[in-house]
Parts: C-alpha cells; structure tokens; sequence
C-alpha cells in the first residue's frame, strides 16, 4: 500500500546525517578540466560566483545518493532529469531531457512512456539514450541509499519496472496503488538524475555502481560538472561545454564552507562572497541599504504547526480543536516574531505545491474561541505543550514561539505548560502518541502534495496523523484517491475539498511557512531560489 511509504521530514533527516557527515575525507578529484582552484581573493571575479554556505551536510554528490541540502543543490546543477519544475513552479511539471511523455492505464499497471529528446549528449561526450536512463533508475533502487524509498516506498517500483523499448523510449510501470503525479515529482528531484553508464560503469568497484568516483565526481549532463570537493573546505563547478541547453554565462561556481554567518556577512559585505545563504533575519536587516549588495528570498515548503493529540482529552472534541485555531495571532507571529520572513499559511499543503489551499480563515477571535469552548462544555483547560530547542525556520526561537502561543491561549482559559527539549527527544515522544500539543515543523519529501496530505490524513501510515492519534477512515480514502488522479484539474478540486475538511477538523494549527533570506552583491541578476530548495546556478549572471 502507498500509505504504508515511509514518510519522514527533510529537515530531521538532513539532521541526523549531519551528525554522520564526519566520514571518510575525501581526496580532490577532477570531473573536467583540474585547473586551480579560485579563492576568496577571487570573490567577485567575473565569471565566477562565489557561494558562501554552511556545508557540513555534505555527504556526497552522487544523485543516487545525496538527501541532504547542500548535496541536492550541487547535485541538481550536475545532473538533468527526465521532467522538471522552473524557478519556483512547482505545480507544473515541464521537459527535462523527456520531450514527451504519455500515460496508459493497461488494467494491471500504469505504464509512463518517456520520448527522449535527439542529440543530447553528456559532458564526457557520449550520448545520451534510454539505457543510461535505465541504469540510473535501477542503479539508484540497487544502490538503497536514503532517497531510494521515493522509488522503491513511494512510487513501488522494482528494478524491473524500468526498460528501454528503443535507444530514445523508455517505459516504466507503476502498480496501479502508486501515484503516477507522485513519481513524476519525484522524478524531477535529485535523485532522478540522469547518469552517463558507459562512464561510470567503468568506475564500478566491488559492486558500487560507482558510488566510490560519484562520490566526489558528476557524469552528468548538466550545465555544471565538478572540478574538485575539498572536504570541509569548497566544491568548485566549471561549466559543461557539452550541456545541451542555454549555455551559462557563467564560467565556474565555487561553493565555499563557511559556517559562521558572521564570516560570510563579512564576505560579502567586502566582496569575496557573491552570495551568502546562512544570515539571520537580523543580518539581512542590516544589509538592506548598504552599497553594493542586496537581499533576497525564497518559499521553502516546510510547515511550523502545532499538533494536538486527539486521544488525549479534551483534545478529542473538534471545538476544542477549532477553538485553540481560533485563538492564535498568526499575524503577530509572522510580522513580529518573525519580523515578515514567512507566509501565513494554515492548509497542510504548502505554498508553491499543486493543491495549495490559500484559505486563512483564523486569525485571533477570542469571543469566537470562548464560544466554541463553552460549546464544547470547556471553561478552562490546562495541556502541555512541548516545544524544541534552538531556532525555528524562519529565524524566531522555538521558545519565543511558544511563549507566544501560551499567551493568546491563556486569554481564553487555556493553560500551556511549556516542556523544552531537543528536537529528538521531541520526536521520540510525539511518535509514541505521548504528546499533548507539539511545536514542530514538517517539510514533504517530494514536491507533490501527496508528501503531505497522505502523512497528516493517514493514521495507517503512522506519520503525523498517526502521532496526533487522529484516525479519520474516510479522509484517509480520500487522500489515497487524490494521489491517483492523474487529471491535473481534478486532482487540485480533490485536494481542496480535502485541505478544507482538514483546516476545521484535524488536529493541526498550521502557523506559518517559513520564507529563506539571502544576502547578495549587487551585481548577481537572474538569482531564483526554489522552494525544492536549490537554484539554478545556470540562469545566474553577474
């Protein structure tokens, strides 16, 4: 069953494989031309974008393997795949190295036919044909590595699923349980990168589909290939005189370790860095105005909310739900807490996502919430609302955020006590049913709303549903339906109709989703950040 997927939040599993990003240090390695490296000297130089950004997650830059932030993003300027989202879209899926693509309902399966398109060809030169496309689908479901469940959990597919019916035709077939929306999203990630076989299947060591030269190498077709990763140190990019598309105007892109924001505001500000990505709110703030340099932003789809445990009483009254939705100052959060670096968003499916519901009906009616608590037979209510440490998305403590919540719930008779611990501990607690109300976030672990709505509406497939003990058969069903429309405009009234159930009778209080801030020269034009969190370094100039 699709609902059975193992669905986990990007952000904690980014962080768990920080903490094992302390492996093996890699040695230089040349995909193209070994030239010297730029340096911070070379900051601003033209033709080279210098990007400063907090690294330590890199684990690997090979798209059978990396799942983590700063992988992706080299990654995905690396590597083409067969569909694509452009710029921040990602409601509309486009040609990638597929010109086309047909699906056919054969009674057992789905079967997603791909027409590649002619004369494409791979920065070493060869070919690109539709059994490279093959081996890298199955080498990424043999590899098993922490992205392989969105094919093998998520679109269930098998090696075999996967053939080249001639040199530019590819067919795959779905069981007719998998969402053929879903796997064409997912095929737009990293991890549908498209690998040059005859390359590196002369790379293979003791069975690793060559995940040993991936590792710090691309074979790719992307308008970047890598030059060298220095670990802990830089990854340099120089451009694919192959790359079938728009040519970049840019020559090399080198992405500079700097964890300290304090260090890459300073670059910036003095010209070493083109774009910084880690500042605070309060960095940005003092940016906007000085000379030479800029600010930015872009959506990310995680979600802060809150969860309420429905088998915990009076948790289980859906009035006593409404009411703590009612309560809450979602603007003061994101105007004042936030200082504006998030949208008001309170549907399960974030902005940017086919199937967004843009309805904000709460917004601090404290009569209103008094009535539906009376009606409910609640005067006064005392919970525990436990609460993580460290910073939100967004750039608020998650404790500033809670003390905020505490307030507006006290103004109806509602007590939260306050319980702070690490995010793990959190987690450990929330997915054993043993919290009352949980401050925490969830971002979907592919671009397609069914990363959300099946989590939040499925309680079988223990996820966010599952840890708020919020049971509901019916919505569930109709979730698991939505996913498997394969017409776009029914598919967006199925979900409406869901996300509207959702909003006034599941057990979430969606506060905000959380906006990403930049700092940036003056010069950088064309700089666009996806909220799949990348950006394509080929549509930038400077």
């Amino acid at each position: 069953m699709l609902r059975s997927a193992r669905y986990t939040s990007i952000f904690f599993a980014a962080a768990l494989l920080v903490a094992g990003a302390c492996g093996p240090a890699t040695t230089p390695g040349a995909s193209g031309s070994a030239g010297a490296s730029p340096t911070a000297s070379a900051g601003g130089a033209a033709g080279t974008l210098v990007w400063y950004s907090d690294l330590s997650d890199l684990i690997s830059l090979d798209p059978g393997v990396v799942y983590e932030f700063s992988g992706t993003l080299l990654a995905h300027n690396t590597y083409e795949t067969l569909v694509k989202f452009e710029g921040a879209d990602l409601a509309t899926i486009k040609p990638g190295l597929a010109q086309s693509w047909d699906i056919k309902d054969t009674g057992s399966t789905f079967d997603i036919t791909f027409k590649l398109k002619t004369g494409q060809k791979f920065a070493s030169g060869n070919p690109i044909t539709a059994d490279d496309v093959v081996y890298s689908i199955q080498r990424a479901i043999k590899l098993n590595k922490s992205p392989a469940f969105l094919f093998t959990d998520i679109a269930q597919l098998k090696a075999e699923s996967v053939k080249a019916s001639d040199p530019s035709t590819v067919v795959v077939s779905l069981p007719k349980t998998a969402s053929t929306q879903g796997f064409l999203s997912i095929l737009t990630f990293t991890i549908g990168g498209i690998v040059d076989s005859k390359e590196v299947k002369t790379k293979e060591s003791g069975g690793d589909f060559g995940s040993g030269y991936l590792l710090d190498h691309s074979s790719g077709s992307g308008p970047f290939v890598i030059d060298h990763w220095t670990k802990s140190t830089e990854v340099l990019l120089k451009a694919n005189p192959n790359y079938g598309g728009t040519k970049p105007t840019l020559s090399a892109v080198l992405a500079k370790h700097v964890p300290e924001s304090t260090n890459q505001q300073f670059a910036l500000e003095k010209g070493d860095a083109d774009i910084a990505e880690n500042l605070s709110p309060q960095q940005i703030k003092a940016l906007q105005g000085k000379a030479g340099v800029t600010t930015a932003s872009g959506n990310s789809l995680q979600l802060v909310y809150v969860g309420m445990n429905s088998t915990v009483k009076p948790l289980d009254n859906v009035d006593v739900r409404e009411a703590l939705r009612t309560a809450v100052d979602y603007d003061g959060i994101v105007n004042n807490l936030l200082s504006g670096n998030a949208k008001k968003v309170q549907d399960i499916v974030p902005a940017g996502l086919a199937g967004y519901n843009d309805a904000t009906p709460f917004q601090a009616d404290v009569a209103k919430a008094k009535a539906l608590l009376s009606k409910a037979g609640q005067t006064s209510i005392t919970l525990e609302l436990l609460v993580p440490t460290g910073p939100a998305p967004g750039g608020a403590q998650w404790s500033d955020i809670a003390a905020k919540l505490k307030d507006d719930w006290s103004k109806i008779g509602v007590t939260a006590n306050i319980k702070q611990t690490t995010q793990a501990e959190l987690l450990t607690t929330y997915r054993a049913q043993r919290g009352q109300l949980v401050l925490i976030l969830w971002g979907p672990d592919f671009p397609d709303p069914d990363a959300n709505v099946g989590p939040f509406t499925d309680y079988n497939a223990k996820s966010i549903a599952y840890r708020n003990g919020w049971n509901d058969a019916s919505i569930a069903a109709k979730g698991r339906d939505a996913a498997l429309v394969t017409d776009p405009t029914k598919r967006a009234a199925a979900y409406k109709e869901i996300t509207e159930y959702v909003l006034h009778n599941g057990p979430y209080v969606i506060l905000y989703q959380p906006t990403k801030q930049f700092g940036l020269r003056s010069n950088v034009k064309g700089f666009v950040w996806s909220p799949v969190d990348w950006t394509e370094f080929a549509a930038i100039s400077k």
